[in-house]
């Protein structure tokens, strides 16, 4: 990548620079190049004269000429940079050779070889005990997004879905099928179980005494072979069928179903438990509000910020009932993700090209991975770092750096949202957190057919792609543009807007270029004498540097594991093609420039596709 090479070159002539000087590199000095604003400026810009000036005592702008003078001609630059330009106070600027650049050898992206790195993705991981909602996809799309970013990269990707059968949940749901009625028909039974575990939670406030009938059923869920555990299975295994073929028709597929039965029943908590006991951080209470309780210490490094009294809970492994924690089988569950517990699953199928663990399965090549993954919200930061420090506890100091949390910001409700659901919006809040035990969220199903009717209505014409894959496509564009740490003020009139930074808007421009070349009945090919360029339009040349830094975004987003940054990339990138093609006549264009305006909207298709397919989103050549 040419950045790359801009970066590399200023860092060596930076050493030598020092060295004349007999100066060390500073610790705290970072050589980085950006995209400069104005395209006069050039494609790349660098501030290491304005860094160094204060070291080298000498201002900006004779550090930048002396960078100027090493850099021109410089091996890593040649012939990628057609020159470099000093602006003041000190800024390098650095223009691309289009020439160069448009040598299909150097213009294109190559795929990387194959790593040999297994990366284990963790996502979606609902509770199994009713409809999934919009805060779920929110995960999904995400995990899913990240997978296919780091396949793309050549990374090795295993992706799971963690079903915790053993929680209060689906022992809210158990307990409300067997103490509560319904006669409303219901078309699906994840939705059923939404209006059940409602049910209960109300019930729970005014007959106190089904909680503990709720602590028998997850004993009878953990035991695992009574009618009531049964039943728990059933339940679990009928939403799990309906939250997988929901997500398909998002783009979402999975694996590995890994249950949280299995993790039990196979013995990895007791093997976990025989190994954290011969640390110092993990104990029995012995008296106080915990006593009797197994519970991981936090280490003074990693309190940090995180509030006792907020999050005591989630240090308790196993409670004093016996009772297991999510955070004890998740630690156990990542030892064996990395391939440290010394046991394994057995597998079955569950579904097509889906597996799942099964204690009469057989024996397959999974987990063992050399990175984790986990997509979870960033409410769940502290029991994610309480998995960490188990496995620093334990030795595991390799697996513990290539543990990665990526949290997320939740999906919440904006007040004409929630009041449209029937929620009290007096309180005049910003946003309302939807709540299951309530029985308040957009459920996925609903919010998807409501989407698929708004665009059925607005298409003049039904070719291509069918109104419900444009739906879904734009549903997922919605939830990924977001920054990961922001929350989403779920906004349902805004939801479902075709037009402006929308999947929808997307999908019609990259469908346009289809149209044009395939109008057109030539072939996209260029010379790479043939590019114009100094007599480039403003247009194509604002398109040609945005297509220029697709290598650039596709780094940074699969390093710092943001897929809102492809988000970013294509909408900038669709809105210049779309202000290229209104201003730049292309099969109307004498043919010199016919040539060049096809080729360059061939580039946009090309880095369109690949851009789609890693957020999972569809090609379609009419919409």
């Amino acid at each position: 990548m040419v950045s790359n090479q801009i970066t590399a070159a200023i860092e060596e002539v930076t050493l030598q620079i020092l060295k004349e000087g007999k100066l060390l590199r500073p610790d705290d000095l970072k050589i980085a190049v950006e995209h400069p604003a104005n395209p006069e400026h050039g494609e790349y810009s660098s501030n290491i004269a304005m860094q160094l000036a204060k070291l080298l005592k000498r201002a900006p702008i004779q550090i930048a000429n002396a960078f100027k003078e090493e850099l021109n001609g410089h091996p890593y630059l040649s012939p990628a940079i057609d020159k470099i330009e000093v602006a003041s106070p000190g800024f390098l600027n650095f223009h691309l050779n289009w020439e160069h650049w448009a040598k299909p050898s150097n213009q294109q992206l190559r795929d990387k070889e194959r790593s040999n790195r297994k990366v284990l993705i963790e996502h979606t991981s609902i509770n199994p005990n009713k409809s999934a909602h919009i805060g779920h996809l929110r995960n999904s799309c995400i995990g899913d997004t990240l997978a296919r970013m780091l396949v793309k990269d050549g990374y090795q990707v295993e992706v799971h879905n963690y079903i915790d059968d053993l929680g209060n949940q689906l022992a809210d749901t158990v307990v409300g099928i067997l103490n509560t009625a319904t006669k409303q028909p219901y078309e699906r039974f994840g939705d059923f179980c939404w209006e059940t575990y409602s049910k209960i939670n109300q019930a729970y406030k005014t007959q106190p005494a089904l909680l503990q009938e709720r602590t028998n059923v997850l004993t009878h869920l953990e035991e695992g072979h009574s009618n009531i555990a049964w039943m728990g299975l059933l339940v679990a295994e009928r939403i799990v069928r309906e939250h997988v073929e929901e997500m398909k028709q998002f783009g979402i597929t999975y694996d590995v179903l890994v249950w949280e039965s299995s993790i039990v029943r196979e013995g990895f908590w007791s093997r976990a438990f025989e190994l954290l006991k011969r640390t110092s951080i993990f104990r029995q209470e012995e008296d106080g509000k915990l006593k009797g309780c197994w519970v991981l210490k936090q280490s003074e490094q990693g309190s940090g910020s995180l509030d006792w009294a907020d999050y005591q809970a989630d240090k308790v492994l196993v409670r004093s009932n016996g009772i297991l924690t999510y955070t004890a089988k998740d630690i156990a569950y990542h030892l064996w993700k990395f391939g440290v517990l010394d046991q394994d699953f057995r597998y079955k199928k569950f579904s097509d090209g889906l597996w799942t663990t099964h204690s009469s399965g057989i024996r397959k090549n999974i987990g063992h991975a050399d990175m984790v993954i986990n997509v979870i919200d960033q409410r769940q930061e502290y029991p994610q770092a309480m998995v960490k420090q188990a496995l620093l506890a334990l030795g595991f100091t390799e697996q513990a750096a290539n543990l990665r949390h990526v949290s997320y910001g939740v999906v919440s409700l904006s007040p004409e949202t929630a009041k449209g659901l029937g929620i009290d919006t007096s309180e005049g809040k910003h946003a309302y957190a939807m709540s299951g035990r309530q029985g308040i969220g957009i459920k996925i199903a609903d919010f998807l057919k409501r989407m698929e009717q708004i665009i059925d209505n607005k298409r003049s014409r039904k070719a291509g792609l069918s109104s419900r894959a444009i739906a879904a496509a734009s549903i997922r564009y919605y939830l990924l543009r977001f920054h990961l740490q922001t929350e989403v003020v779920f906004d349902l009139e805004q939801a479902t807007e075709v037009s402006g930074n929308t999947g929808v808007y997307l999908l019609y421009s990259y469908a346009r270029s289809c149209s044009i070349l395939e109008k057109s009945k030539v072939s996209a090919t260029l010379q790479a004498d043939m590019i114009p360029c100094g007599q480039l339009e403003l247009q194509e040349r604002s398109l040609l540097r945005q297509l220029a830094y697709w290598p650039d975004t596709r780094q940074s987003a699969i390093r710092e594991l943001a897929p809102n940054q492809l988000c970013t990339y294509v909408y900038e990138l669709s809105t210049m093609f779309n202000h290229f093609y209104a201003t730049c006549p292309i099969l109307k264009a004498d043919s010199g420039k016919q040539s060049f305006r096809l080729w360059i909207t061939e580039r946009y298709k090309e880095t369109m596709r690949e851009a789609l397919e890693m957020l999972g989103l569809p090609t379609p050549k009419r919409m």
